[in-house]
Parts: structure tokens; sequence; C-alpha cells
């Protein structure tokens, strides 16, 4: 019999190791890496499939919420709550967070918890391991699943597995529960592959289940830091236009830690399952390339890309034609604003690489040229002294704030669709290659009336073109004002 799982997608990761396509305000989970859905949908389509699945809860950055809304109601999942982290607190924090949702209904509630960015081959595998995993935390274990190792891998963390154990409820599967012996983090190359030659090890998936109230026994235990903040944070909590926000002071005292680290590997209670699902936690450009089509010679290619006597390499053209010429084993991604060239070799490297950027005060690891907002996006094309040219486009229905700007006047040319313009007390309606102008102080809000999205370009004049001159007078998203 199948028991009633609640999936628990973390999803507020940043996914440096995967920039330039990844960003910090766009990280690679919102991003269709492998097939036509994000991960996090493909995440949220797997789960949902699952016998007796309950609707998930999710938990994101703040800074994510409409996108992450957005993707759910695109594959028509309706959440059974969104959880906003101000800042991230690392995965035992956010576990805690659905386990006392959980916990206030049902003691017994299980949990599977995945993060939203991993790549699974085999449903049907994937039910069966969830199935024999349930049956331990039946009995108040804490199971992980563990991944026979393709390699010396050194982006992931290894479980040496002990005794096999039988549980009352273990279907009939080929699978079989063990306790786990020991946990490792992820070890140095030569590590890895006395690791292989072993053959006890297993990779960490970070995929788990268990109760809500086997993990908070466990947390309280082993971290009552953790327990207390989190509980504090849950217990004052605040629903915001459907999400729910933890109480912010409460959250940001609660220390940062992994399940790892505070639970796993100090519990006498975690079993590990040998799962045969086909995994992969999509870490680095290598691991992309190792699950991606190749041709005959191993490549990879997206979008415009041409490639001459080139081997092993991974090539991803997003906004124009990219050529490569006689190089093997490299990674070549191409953005609108950015173009990473790196022998995979290499992939663990770029985490230094954006720190760099970082300590340069760029901004090309946080967002995009494409800035994403709840009523649409904006993108620059064109900067210059004193002048600044924004491409918008606004969601049937949507709305930007009531606003006004201090330094600069705004020039609207509508593309396609509605506009609707409202300055200071008059309201206006503009169709296709009609336009207005907003002068400098006057508050203003842009409106789509219509049924098809508005496109239309915006001439920005002034001696301060930043973002943040923006004063908000009213706004339907609940940002700051």
């Amino acid at each position: 019999m199948h028991s009633t799982i609640h999936p628990i997608i973390l999803s507020g990761g940043s996914g440096t190791r995967l920039w330039p396509l990844s960003r910090a305000n766009y990280p690679k989970q919102l991003l269709p890496l492998v097939g036509e859905q994000t991960m996090l949908q493909a995440t949220l389509a797997r789960a949902a499939a699952l016998p007796n699945a309950q609707a998930p809860i999710l938990v994101c950055n703040s800074e994510h919420r409409f996108l992450t809304q957005e993707q759910c109601e695109t594959i028509h999942i309706k959440p059974e709550a969104i959880y906003l982290e101000s800042i991230g607190r690392n995965t035992a924090p956010a576990i805690a967070l659905a386990a006392f949702h959980l916990f206030q209904k049902d003691e017994n509630a299980m949990m599977l918890v995945l993060p939203a960015d991993h790549v699974i081959d085999n449903q049907a595998a994937f039910a069966e391991a969830v199935e024999t995993a349930v049956a331990g935390a039946l009995e108040d274990y804490l199971v992980t699943f563990g991944i026979t190792p393709s390699g010396p891998e050194t982006g992931y963390g290894y479980i040496k597995i002990g005794d096999a154990i039988e549980c009352a409820a273990t279907p009939a599967t080929s699978l079989s529960a063990h306790h786990v012996q020991s946990f490792f983090e992820k070890p140095d190359r030569e590590t890895a592959a006395a690791y292989l030659q072993d053959g006890g090890y297993l990779w960490n998936s970070g995929i788990f289940v268990f109760t809500a109230n086997s993990y908070l026994q466990e947390l309280q235990r082993h971290q009552p830091d953790i327990f207390s903040t989190v509980q504090e944070a849950w217990q004052k909590r605040v629903t915001d236009l459907g999400f729910i926000r933890p109480d912010n002071d409460a959250f940001l005292a609660c220390p940062s830690d992994s399940i790892d680290y505070a639970i796993m590997q100090v519990t006498e209670r975690a079993l590990v399952i040998p799962a045969r699902f086909g995994w992969s936690d999509v870490g680095s450009w290598d691991s992309l390339w190792q699950i991606a089509p190749k041709d005959d010679r191993g490549n990879f290619t997206s979008g415009d890309a041409h490639v001459m006597d080139t081997q092993r390499s991974y090539i991803r053209a997003e906004n124009r034609l990219v050529s490569v010429i006689g190089l093997d084993d490299v990674i070549v991604i191409e953005t609108a604003d950015a173009v990473l060239v790196m022998h995979k070799s290499k992939t663990q490297q770029l985490k230094t690489a954006i720190q760099q950027l970082e300590a340069n005060q760029r901004k090309e690891h946080l967002e995009h040229l494409r800035i994403h907002r709840p009523w649409g996006w904006y993108e620059g094309i064109d900067r210059g002294e004193r002048f600044q040219v924004k491409r918008i486009m606004v969601k049937p229905g949507e709305k930007l704030s009531l606003q006004m700007h201090h330094h600069r006047a705004e020039h609207w040319v509508v593309v396609s669709g509605t506009a609707k313009v409202t300055v200071e007390d008059k309201e206006m309606l503009f169709a296709e290659n009609q336009s207005t102008y907003i002068p400098l102080g006057k508050p203003h809000r842009l409106e789509n009336p219509g049924k098809i999205p508005l496109h239309l370009i915006e001439v920005q004049s002034g001696a301060y073109l930043g973002e943040d001159d923006i004063v908000r007078f009213e706004d339907s998203y609940g940002r700051m004002i």
C-alpha cells in the first residue's frame, strides 16, 4: 500500500557553477537545461507522478517568488505552500520550515525532499526507490538515496554503506536499505578513485524521505539552535500575496547548515538505498555534457553553433553564431552579455571566477540583460551618456507600479499590443506605433489592458539612469514602496 507523500521542493540555490547561463537572480532550476521544461518544472512533474503524492511545498528565495509561481502555473501545479527565504540558510533550516508546516496537521506526514535542480531519467525506478524509502521512514529512519559512481567524481559527497536492514513494510522490490556507515564530503581525485576501487561507496544524491516528526526530533536533538530559531520564524510567519514569509529576524538568526552536516552525519537513524534511477545533480557544465545527447564526435551543440575539428565538447549559443574550430574537451557558452570558454577539466574553478567578478563589482554573475519582473520583463538594448534604451514586455492584465523618477524622463513607443498609460490623474490608451512622453518627476503607471503581450521601446534621458531612481506610490505585487 502506498503512503501519502508530501513532496518538499528546495529551490533556493544560485547555480553559480553553470554561469553564464545561470545567474543569482535567474538560477539554474528556473532554466530549461535538459529538455523543454525547466528543471523546477521537471522536478514538480516527477513528484506529482508518484502514487498518492500531495500538492508540493516549495522553499525558494524571495527574489525568485514570482518566477517560481509562474512556472508552477504553467504546468498546472498548485503548491500547498511556497515559503520564502529572505536569505538562504542552507538545506537543514529550509526543510525544517516544511516540517513545521506539515507537523501542525499530521506529525507523521511523510516528506520527500527533492532539490529542484536534479535530473532523474527513470520515473519507474524512482517511484520504486521512494516506495522502499517510505518503509524505512515508517520506522522512524531518515532515508537517503545513494547513486553508484560512474567515475572518480570530486564534485559529489560519498556515502559508505553498512549492513542491510529489513523493514516491516518493505515492498517486494529488488532494492534494499542499508545502515549508513559514514558520510564523506567532496574528495580529491585520488581519494575518489580509491572509493571506486573499494566498491562500498555511493554518491550522495541529496534526496531524502522521512516523517516530519522524525526530522524535527533529530533536529532538536542534534541542532537545537536551528530547531528553535526556525520554530520561532515559522510561528511568526506572515502571508504575503499567497506566499508564506517566515519571520525575517528569527530566520536570519538561524545557523546556516546543510542537512548532511546538521543531521545525517550525526544521527544514528540514517539509512541509504542504492538507487538505480539515472541521477545527475547537473552541478557543472561537465556533468551537463555527460548527460546531454551528443553527435558521433561526442559534441553537444545548441542554438546557432558551428563546430569543426572538435570533439567531446559542449557548445551552447543563445543569441548569435558561435564557431568552434580545432578544440577538444571544451565548454563554450554564449549569452547576450557574457561568453565562457573553458576546458572541461576546469569546471570546478568557475566558482573562483565568479568570486573575481563579485570582487570587481561586476553584475554579470547576478543577472542577465533581460530582467524578469512579476508583470513581465525588460532588457537594455543601448546605453550612452545621459540616455538608455530598453525593450519592455508587459503580460496581459498586468501593470507596473504607480511611480515617479527624480532624475529621468521617459519616451514610450508601442511596438505591439495596447498600452494604458496614467500620468498624474490622466489616463490614455496607445496602440501600435503610437508614443507618449513621461516628464521627469510626474507620477505615472504603465498597464496592459489587452489580451496579448504589450511590447514597447522605452528611451530614458537624464542625469542618472539607475534602477534605484524609483519612488513607488502603489504596487500590485507588494514590493517596497
